[in-house]
């Protein structure tokens, strides 16, 4: 990926791994529309790259995304332009995001709501500090709801659990962010950094092709008869075994000697 500079995200590479940082902290990692293109444009570049093998998105500052920047809305139907045009521009990085045969990581810090909330949903691992707070939010404003929060919410944690959060509109702390399927994993504050490192490292050093094809299955597998999705099982395990990686993982296997993944 080239370097490219932005205003108000950052991109960083740290080895094989890529990390997107939301950075308008002193208005809590609000999207404007500026922003929001920013962030398509970063994502997309980054799950083209190959040389990428697992992309981070955090939050810069006291919040992870804080949703959209309200101060572009009167309250009126003459926002139904600017609320279209920002949920149509996020909705391409998270459709990015979800069909990435990248794994991709979520670091949530502080607020994740709103758009925002989609935003971490979207995340194949979630990393949650003690500070994060999960939020609906919309029934606030009388909105509805965008960022795939709606299709990623009770594929996670069920259908009763989805309503509850979307009614109710409750914020969700890490712990019961954890036991509901929301995120992957709470840290303690001052480990959330090092943990988050960690669990980026490890899929960025894994057998990316094969993180790609089990991620689509999974993913597909909703929407497939049993009959279909065993099918696509085989033609994946059959295709995998084309990759230095599983070479690798093989001689592994019989040896002394963890496997080294190049990602293809």
């Amino acid at each position: 990926m080239p370097d490219t500079t932005y205003d108000t995200i950052r991109v960083e590479r740290d080895g094989n791994a890529a990390t997107v940082t939301l950075a308008r902290p002193d208005h809590l990692n609000s999207l404007t529309p500026a922003m929001n293109a920013e962030l398509r444009e970063a994502v997309t570049a980054l799950t083209d790259d190959d040389g990428v093998r697992c992309v981070v998105v955090r939050g810069a500052g006291d919040a992870f995304c804080a949703g959209a920047d309200l101060s572009r809305f009167d309250g009126g139907s003459d926002d139904e332009p600017v609320i279209r045009q920002l949920a149509s521009t996020l909705h391409e990085t998270i459709l990015r995001l979800h069909r990435a045969e990248t794994p991709i990581v979520v670091g949530v810090d502080g607020s994740a709501a709103g758009a925002g909330f989609g935003l971490a949903l979207a995340g194949d691992i979630v990393v949650a500090s003690d500070a994060a707070r999960f939020e609906f939010a919309y029934p606030r404003l009388g909105l509805t709801g965008d960022g795939g929060s709606t299709f990623f919410l009770p594929r996670l944690v069920g259908l009763r659990h989805a309503k509850e959060i979307v009614l109710l509109d409750e914020p969700i702390g890490p712990e019961r962010a954890v036991d509901l399927g929301i995120a992957t994993e709470a840290a303690d504050g001052g480990d959330f950094d090092e943990l988050l490192d960690a669990v980026a490292s490890r899929l960025a050093d894994g057998p990316t092709e094969a993180f790609g094809r089990v991620k689509r299955l999974v993913t597909e597998g909703f929407d497939r008869r049993l009959e279909d999705q065993l099918a696509a099982e085989t033609d994946a395990i059959a295709q995998a075994t084309r990759t230095e990686d599983y070479a690798s993982g093989h001689a592994a296997f019989y040896g002394d000697d963890d496997p080294e993944f190049v990602g293809r």
